[in-house]
């Protein structure tokens, strides 16, 4: 392959800035009938000289990048002041990840970000769309495959857009960044008359009526705005098997994004269920798979099923794993574990927040107290009960390919790992969990999070359950040496690779 350059229409790109100076001005213009004034041109003589510096070094820029691919090798010069020359052998490529952000898209072009294994990540910032899919096409490497389509965009899924937490938490961070926003601008909110108004008219009214109106108010806001983000990340979405090589994703409405993970560096798939998902039968995928980059870039994109029904998630996990790796039934853990989750959630939730409604009261009277009691009688159930909950969630197993570990209320994670793909095993106790006979195990992968726990098995088991899960990495070590690791003192954690 000969060398190739991105494309011209890259120019245009780096200076998309224009467009917020250039309206602002001609909005201006029309405003005065023509008549500018001198700030006005002075500041069109301030772009005009930004913009000549921007496109000279643009077309400098454009002239030093090339990149080919080699028989064996990707290699990639840039550098605009510092030259940099990289050649990456293709058997160390993870993963070529195509973005088109709005701008792009407009101009036919794309961003490539090519993961690799120990060189960092390389990246091509404005290539068109044939180029970039044949460059893909080069660096993955694809076969044929007799299944290649898994999931393809359903848009009855929308309805599983509400059932997650950023439902109502979106609205909450919106409010946030407004607030930032303002504040950068030296505006304080507060002192807005309209804002100032309705905190007025909101205390003066019957609060029993306004804080359920308030937050059914907040709730579909936060609904409409997670159909609005669903729609805008998932849009014609797609996952297929690009050859034995490669597990690809595309997807999205504004922002287009095509990620491809290695085969070979697929090490598991994670089913996450949180909790108002769940209750509505639903559920979402993603894959443990290295070479995506760090931890943020990672869990954006593994992502491989967006939330939609439980038996789509099952079926996808299926074809992904290439067997049905959670229709078994998983060793429970002991029933100690529930009641330490009982216990964390009164001591460390409910009693803090009774005492801090019970203790005004000594000052301010009975109410406060009457408060403190109703909250306590109301939380204590609902803790027992999210206890059961967690507990019953707890299990672990494994089968001929894959070890499996599930946790959690709030979010319930199903995780299937390679029993091949694990390298290590890291078993963490505490004073509290030595004396209820527990300890947590982790199990570490080059992928994904890096480590999977399996919380709170019992002392006796995890050692027998880590060797057979993944023989070999404990063999050399004698059972005294882990007897003496969980007599270590209080906040340490033995780890054995």
């Amino acid at each position: 392959m000969t060398w190739q350059r991105p494309h011209p229409r890259s120019l245009l790109v780096d200076n998309a800035w224009l467009a917020a100076p250039l309206g602002s001005a001609a909005l201006t213009l029309l405003a005065t009938g023509g008549r500018g004034n001198p700030q006005m041109w002075i500041t069109l003589g301030t772009i005009a000289i930004v913009f000549a510096v921007i496109t000279a070094c643009g077309m400098l820029r454009r002239r030093v990048t090339r990149y080919r691919v080699t028989g064996d090798a990707f290699e990639l010069v840039s550098g605009l002041f510092t030259r940099h020359v990289r050649k990456v052998p293709l058997t160390r490529i993870r993963n070529v990840d195509l973005t088109a952000p709005p701008v792009h898209r407009v101009l036919g072009l794309v961003v490539v970000r090519v993961g690799t294994a120990g060189e960092g990540e390389l990246r091509l910032d404005a290539l068109d769309r044939p180029a970039a899919e044949a460059l893909r096409a080069r660096l993955a490497r694809p076969e044929p495959s007799d299944e290649p389509v898994l999931a393809t965009w359903n848009p009855r899924w929308i309805r599983y857009a509400p059932l997650t937490f950023w439902a109502v938490g979106g609205v909450f961070v919106a409010a946030g960044s407004l607030y930032r926003v303002l504040d950068g601008f030296g505006i304080e909110p507060w002192r807005i008359g309209v804002v100032r108004e309705a905190f007025s008219a909101f205390g003066a009214s019957a609060l029993w009526l306004t804080i359920p109106v308030l937050l059914l108010g907040i709730l579909m806001l936060g609904s409409a705005g997670a159909v609005a983000l669903y729609i805008e990340n998932w849009w014609r979405f797609r996952v297929e098997w690009t050859g034995a090589g490669a597990l690809g994703v595309r997807r999205g409405l504004f922002t287009t994004r095509s990620v491809t993970m290695d085969r070979a560096r697929l090490r598991g798939v994670q089913l996450a269920e949180p909790l108002p998902l769940r209750a509505g039968g639903g559920a979402k995928v993603s894959a443990v798979a290295g070479g995506l980059g760090d931890e943020d870039e990672t869990r954006h994109r593994s992502a491989v099923l967006p939330p939609a029904p439980l038996a789509e998630a099952l079926r996808v996990v299926r074809r992904v794993a290439g067997h049905a790796v959670f229709g078994r039934t998983l060793i429970p853990h002991p029933p100690v574990a529930r009641r330490r989750r009982f216990r964390r959630g009164m001591l460390f939730v409910v009693l803090p927040l009774t005492a801090a409604m019970v203790v005004p009261g000594v000052v301010f009277g009975p109410g406060y107290l009457l408060g403190g009691a109703a909250f306590l009688a109301l939380a204590t159930p609902v803790t027992a009960w999210l206890a059961r909950d967690a507990y019953r969630n707890l299990g672990h197993g494994f089968d001929e390919e894959f070890l499996i570990a599930r946790a959690g209320t709030f979010t319930r994670r199903t995780t299937a790992l390679q029993r091949s793909g694990v390298v290590a095993w890291t078993f963490t106790s505490s004073p509290f969990t030595r004396r209820a006979g527990l300890v947590t195990l982790t199990a570490a992968v080059a992928a994904g999070e890096q480590g999977y726990r399996i919380p709170d098995l019992d002392t006796a088991h995890a050692e027998e359950f880590a060797e057979t899960a993944a023989p070999g990495i404990l063999t050399e070590f004698l059972a005294p040496a882990w007897e003496s690791a969980f007599t270590q003192p209080a906040g340490t954690a033995y780890v054995q690779a």
